[in-house]
């Protein structure tokens, strides 16, 4: 517990400055890459231990073109990458020769990953690209802010109240009690960030959108909990003490990431 908190005491800090501070994207951008890179070996090492071999040579050149796509701000690339992505992911199988009864559980690893890690933990960095520095600021730290508070409160709620499991089959740790406390965090988290700093996002709209976002967050979770579950791995990596690893950590956020960017052109657009 205290290498958990000396690791956010650290990391969060730097984090905070890099989306307020325009001169340190460099940071942020820094952040993202070694988050997202790391996430994707992660995932990758999971695949393995499934008895996949995932394409990482293709894999890896693809997830850093969506990244690049992202960092210029440049989403209608999107389809174009992932549509090359599913068929050089395919002739590099087929050129790689038998045993085809393999392909598809190859290709999949592959795609899975860039797809999981790459494109989704993406629309972050389109969120810090693609809005105005002071509004993609506002919407970055109310997505921390949410998030992190209900992680924060269904961990240590959890381990202090927590009888009823959510999902014993998936994840033991995981309880009603938390859950609850992690939704009243999500809640608490919105309103604080609206007479905080962003009074632009009407209040009802921003505890609608915390609503979500604990429920996405909680699928998130559950679903990288799935994937290790299958691995038979307890943790993606233990690189970060305390937390894991970067997977571990990103699980609530790669969910949400879309929905964040999705969200800020909607409303701040219309």
């Amino acid at each position: 517990m205290s290498q958990r908190i000396v690791t956010a005491i650290l990391l969060l800090p730097i984090l905070i400055a890099s989306i307020w501070i325009e001169k340190l994207l460099f940071v942020f951008l820094l952040f993202a890459c070694v988050a997202m890179g790391f996430g994707l070996v992660e995932f990758w090492r999971l695949a393995q231990r499934c008895g996949f071999d995932p394409d990482r040579l293709t894999g890896s050149v693809f997830a850093g073109l969506i990244f690049v796509a992202f960092v210029f701000d440049r989403p209608q690339w999107l389809p174009s990458l992932v549509a090359a992505l599913v068929c050089v992911a395919l002739v590099r199988a087929l050129l790689r020769g038998a045993p085809f009864d393999r392909m598809i559980g190859q290709v999949g690893a592959t795609l899975l990953g860039v797809l999981y890690v790459a494109l989704l933990g993406g629309f972050l960095v389109g969120v810090r690209r693609g809005f105005e520095p002071l509004l993609a600021a506002k919407l970055l730290s109310f997505f921390l802010l949410v998030i992190m508070g209900a992680d924060t409160a269904a961990y240590y709620a959890g381990r202090a109240f927590g009888k009823r499991k959510l999902a014993p089959s998936i994840s033991p740790g995981k309880t009603w009690e938390g859950a609850a406390a992690g939704m009243i965090a999500s809640l608490a988290a919105a309103l604080i960030a609206h007479h905080w700093f962003f009074p632009e996002l009407r209040l009802s709209v921003g505890l609608a959108l915390a609503a979500v976002m604990n429920v996405v967050g909680v699928a998130g979770d559950l679903t990288e909990s799935a994937l290790k579950r299958g691995a038979g791995a307890k943790d993606a990596a233990s690189i970060l003490p305390g937390h894991g690893g970067f997977l571990d950590r990103l699980d609530s956020l790669l969910f949400n990431a879309p929905l964040l960017y999705f969200f800020g052109k909607a409303y701040f657009s219309a």
